[in-house]
């Protein structure tokens, strides 16, 4: 546990943490208002097809309508997260403390997987942050659409639940990227702009293949793992979408191969 919070104050005491919740907060807010805009504008008979038709009336209704937005600010709470994560790792290098650390603490793996344990925490707390926020003002909205709070219904809080396991799944990830990037610059850079601009281009090519070359293509969107997080939060399994377990078991596959593979780096590199 010291070594853990050894790994969270050397974050605390660097201006990046506090910058990227200001950043954080604009974008929560953005991701809640366009929810909100998207279920109050859309209707089944704005679908082209019969079978897009079905996917947005499942969509639509009050369950699935309440996890997503009780689960408002995923995407950018987790890019917030997988940068802080992988910056738990690269600001050693950026600082040069890293012979430091490993000469205080010799035994790597005790290291990295304090930077595990601090990088878990650290996803714990946004995703605390933008719950809470979501309590506050998703019940006004939902009245707003009239429709109830859907808080009495336990697909509501499993889909928050496993929102939950999403940021920490995310943040494992964040280190096991940030020991194969070690520049700090480089790290939030590349990360950043694979996270965001990757995600949609990735989207857009399983798109054209799904309807180009072969319906089944839709369906290996969920090895993306923006995809695969999103669809762990669903509130009913949607038309034309895998089950929610195979987002989770995907998610989690990454995070196991990614904290196998930072662990195994951080044992046999040169640190100076």
């Amino acid at each position: 546990m010291n070594l853990i919070n050894a790994e969270l104050f050397k974050l605390r005491t660097t201006a990046i943490w506090w910058i990227m919740g200001i950043v954080l907060l604009p974008l929560y807010a953005a991701s809640v208002l366009a929810n909100w805009a998207q279920f109050a504008n859309t209707s089944p008979d704005d679908a082209a097809g019969t079978d897009q038709a079905e996917q947005v009336r499942a969509a639509l209704e009050p369950i699935n309508v309440a996890t997503s937005l009780y689960t408002s600010g995923q995407f950018f709470g987790i890019l917030i997260v997988l940068l802080l994560s992988a910056i738990i790792v690269t600001s050693e290098f950026f600082h040069l403390t890293a012979t430091t650390t490993f000469l205080v603490t010799p035994k790597r793996e005790s290291v990295i997987l304090a930077k595990f344990g601090a990088a878990a925490i650290v996803g714990v707390f946004v995703w605390l942050l933008t719950t809470v926020l979501n309590m506050i003002v998703v019940p006004p909205i939902m009245s707003q659409l009239d429709l109830s709070t859907q808080l009495g219904e336990g697909a509501v809080w499993r889909a928050i639940g496993l929102n939950l396991l999403a940021f920490v799944l995310w943040a494992v990830l964040g280190v096991g990227l940030g020991v194969l990037i070690r520049n700090q610059l480089a790290a939030t850079l590349i990360l950043g702009i694979v996270y965001v601009i990757g995600t949609s281009v990735v989207g857009l090519i399983f798109y054209l293949l799904t309807q180009y070359v072969a319906h089944w293509f839709e369906n290996l969107q969920v090895l993306v793992p923006t995809t695969a997080s999103a669809l762990m939060i669903s509130g009913t399994e949607l038309p034309g979408n895998p089950p929610r377990w195979v987002g989770a078991a995907v998610l989690i596959g990454y995070a196991i191969v990614a904290g196998v593979v930072g662990t195994l780096i951080t044992k046999r590199r040169d640190i100076s």
